[in-house]
């Protein structure tokens, strides 16, 4: 049988799925595709879907925020901050969809928490500054 494994790695889970047929995934010069003892090599995935298909199983979709990717003896690496794994592509968009925006609101709330931190300190700095002049 013509398959390699497709190990997927991120800091909350971690897993090796074994008789990959093909594997579907874009980087930034566009889709392509990777079958078992394809050559050695590494690229970074784009943000979005990949897939990947079992002999006599359906396809399998991947929703990555990104991911280095590595092809070495016969395994596909996947390393990433997240991932999500469902046969159903509508599904799978949908979560990828609402976990992108949960990021978003935790991004804008640490950037704003960030600039009232930056205003506190001018503010401190300033009172600093007309404190030791009226000391001097």
């Amino acid at each position: 049988m013509n398959a390699f494994s497709l190990l997927l790695l991120s800091p909350g889970q971690t897993r090796l799925i074994a008789g990959v047929a093909s594997f579907i995934g874009e980087d930034a010069s566009g889709s392509f595709g990777i079958q078992a003892n394809h050559g050695r090599f590494i690229t970074w995935l784009v943000f979005g879907l990949a897939r990947f298909k079992q002999p006599d199983a359906a396809w399998q979709y991947l929703a990555l925020p990104g991911a280095a990717a590595t092809f070495e003896n016969n395994t596909l690496t996947l390393n990433t901050r997240y991932f999500l794994l469902d046969p159903d592509c509508g599904k799978i968009s949908a979560q990828l969809d609402q976990r992108y925006a949960e990021e978003q609101e935790a991004l804008r709330a640490s950037q704003e928490s960030v600039q009232r931190m930056e205003l506190t300190m001018l503010k401190r700095l300033k009172e600093l500054k007309t404190k030791s002049r009226w000391q001097s």
